[in-house]
């Protein structure tokens, strides 16, 4: 049989490149996919061409529950809510990359391209606050994927749910790397005022062409710290989170991003180590293949010291913040530079849980009793 150009087998052309405005290079298949997909060259693909740039697509869904339940000891929430799913943001270092497993898509570019939208959060957060069983407690915003990603500019979810918090004086914390959380201060300001909210910016680095590669679709670094000095004049306590800290990539901004942040007004500050579960492990090397190939190999190993000889280290106690001589460097770096700049370690915020009022529950008689 004759075997031609035409008749061979077409070449793959998998090599990952970088894609303007997403964190991700690559859309690899989650770990409960039973089918493996692969690209191949149909000959019109040239060494040359830029990677495309895929579409964010959001989809609206109808949420069965909104309140996430919280047991693990190094985690200083019990309840949270995600107004969204995956996070167009496209921080490359995101723990919740590997949720979108869930739903059948990857972790690499669907988690920051095919988004979905809780439309119906608030209707479902008052049902849950109305329970004659409901107990108080502060309810973070923001533990999976950041409540102020791009698409919260069209969909006001978090703003509705702040809303309803805000209506009946229930207490809440907000963690986000993007500056319209200021687009809420009037919600904000009063909740302030009767100790029902604290917010922390998240702060990586201080480089913003690192930022654009690292977190391209969050605020530049300089505008989140504007953001913790508007929260603190404006009355909103705000603190920052330098999390997660990346060494010898991010760690070199540690000392500054302290200094500058006390300097904005903030009171109190914490950190966090990169962690690497599931897919995210192979998507981060990817990163560091393509934006800082020449150390790429230094940075796992220090990853590696920290978490025992692995990639990734999920034990309570020890996932936050390392283990290992340069974990141990980190963490007093990370409280002499406190100390210098008289700012709190930790985020143990007490809100008043005392002047929650439950929604009243939907009666056929409606207001005649």
């Amino acid at each position: 049989m004759k075997h031609d150009a035409d008749n061979a087998a077409l070449p793959r052309i998998d090599a990952p490149s970088r894609i303007k405005g997403r964190g991700a290079a690559s859309n690899p298949e989650g770990r409960f996919e039973s089918v493996a997909k692969t690209r191949e060259d149909d000959g019109w693909h040239r060494d040359a061409e830029p990677a495309p740039r895929p579409d964010t697509v959001v989809t609206e869904e109808r949420a069965r529950t909104i309140i996430s339940r919280n047991d693990s000891p190094d985690i200083h929430f019990e309840q949270s809510i995600n107004p969204y799913r995956g996070c167009e943001h496209g921080c490359i270092y995101c723990y919740a990359r590997p949720s979108h497993g869930y739903l059948n898509l990857s972790a690499g570019i669907d988690f920051e391209t095919k988004l979905f939208a809780k439309t119906n959060a608030a209707e479902l957060l008052r049902k849950e606050l109305a329970k004659p069983g409901y107990v108080p407690s502060p309810i973070n915003l923001g533990a999976n994927t950041d409540p102020y990603q791009p698409i919260e500019r069209r969909y006001r979810i978090t703003r509705s749910i702040l809303q309803v918090l805000a209506e009946h004086n229930h207490p809440c914390t907000i963690i986000t790397k993007n500056g319209l959380i200021e687009r809420d201060l009037d919600l904000l300001v009063p909740m302030a005022r009767a100790n029902l909210v604290h917010a922390f910016v998240s702060v990586t680095s201080l480089d913003n062409r690192l930022a654009s590669t690292l977190e391209p679709r969050a605020s530049a670094p300089h505008r989140r710290l504007q953001t913790v000095a508007t929260l603190n004049e404006a009355g909103v306590p705000c603190g920052v989170m330098v999390a997660p800290i990346i060494p010898m990539v991010t760690d070199r901004y540690l000392e500054e991003i302290i200094e500058r942040a006390a300097a904005a007004g903030a009171k109190g500050a914490g950190y966090t180590i990169l962690r690497l579960p599931h897919e995210l492990k192979d998507l981060f090397r990817e990163w560091l293949d393509l934006h800082v190939s020449e150390r790429a190999g230094h940075v796992m190993s220090l990853i590696q010291q920290m978490r025992g000889g692995r990639d990734n280290d999920p034990r309570f106690g020890s996932r936050m913040r390392g283990e290992g001589e340069f974990a141990d460097l980190i963490r007093q770096r990370f409280a002499l530079a406190c100390r210098r700049h008289r700012i709190a370690r930790g985020r143990d915020i007490v809100l008043d849980r005392s002047r929650f009022s439950p929604p009243r529950a939907e009666s056929p008689q409606r207001e005649l009793f």
